[in-house]
């Protein structure tokens, strides 16, 4: 990369939606974001924003409503990530968000390695970490919602080489305000934009927030239905991950060049501590 600054625009909509068939609206709100943000080259939905949660809403994929958003992100000339939708394969349900670039082609497909259980009822967690790239611009990764709790899964997508990270949210509990200091610190220790958006109206809370390498504020959303568009400039998380955040910590050198070795990552490794805990199951 260049010395040049490398801007991006995205637009993450927080939509008001209810839980049922949104593919309708979502189609119409991204076309109109587009329309009116002719500089914006990425439109991000939120986690299950296709019809809200329930396990028999899965589909296997390709699907007719994936194709639809494959339809628009080509003819609007867009990368799409239209939030997640669940997956059918098997006899197994994953909660999946595909990735669709400018020419209608689905580049990847993530499937939430930590679906909320055990709340997040049927539904099998994945196991593969998902980056792209955007020509000439930058690399970017995908995760959903409670992944973002498990710190691992967001420096995985850095040791891959993201800078940018996707991470479509379906929040409708009063953990909310926690999710917020997870996403900025998620986005400072790695150094990283985030783009955490989420729904409004009866599928979430709102409060979408974006977050910047140094983990400044880009935007917090209020409650309601808002359409936040803005850019990312790639120059600043290179120059970051260099110079430091503020001139001071370089964590991800730091981590890089650590030679200590992990416990809870050692093959086959047991934690007596973790396995008091019980089993995972919601609380009487």
């Amino acid at each position: 990369m260049n010395n040049k600054s490398k801007h991006f625009g995205i637009a993450a909509l927080q939509l008001k939606l209810a839980e049922a068939d949104n593919l309708e609206l979502l189609l119409e709100r991204i076309q109109k974001t587009k329309l009116r943000f002719p500089w914006v080259k990425m439109i991000v939905l939120s986690e299950l924003a296709l019809r809200g949660v329930g396990v028999q809403h899965a589909r296997e994929l390709p699907s007719a409503e994936e194709q639809a958003f494959c339809r628009s992100a080509r003819g609007l000339g867009i990368w799409l990530v239209p939030g997640s939708m669940y997956e059918k394969c098997g006899s197994a349900v994953f909660n999946t968000t595909p990735v669709i670039n400018p020419a209608g082609e689905v580049v990847g497909r993530y499937r939430k390695i930590y679906p909320f259980l055990p709340y997040e009822k049927g539904v099998t967690g994945g196991d593969q970490f998902l980056v792209f790239d955007v020509p000439e611009i930058g690399r970017f990764g995908v995760s959903i919602c409670y992944d973002i709790w498990f710190p691992e899964t967001t420096r995985a997508l850095t040791w891959l080489g993201a800078e940018i990270i996707i991470h479509p949210t379906k929040t409708d509990t009063i953990d909310r305000r926690d999710e917020l200091a997870i996403v900025r610190a998620s986005a400072v220790t790695n150094q990283c934009y985030i783009v955490d958006v989420n729904s409004a109206g009866a599928q979430g809370v709102g409060r979408s927030i974006i977050v910047g390498p140094e983990g400044e504020v880009i935007h917090e959303a209020s409650v309601e239905e808002e359409v936040i568009a803005f850019e990312v400039d790639l120059h600043k998380v290179k120059q970051v991950r260099e110079r430091g955040m503020k001139g001071l910590g370089q964590t991800l050198k730091s981590f890089r060049d650590a030679r200590v070795r992990y416990p809870q990552y050692e093959p086959g490794a047991v934690s007596p501590a973790y396995e008091e805990l019980g089993p995972l199951k919601v609380p009487e």
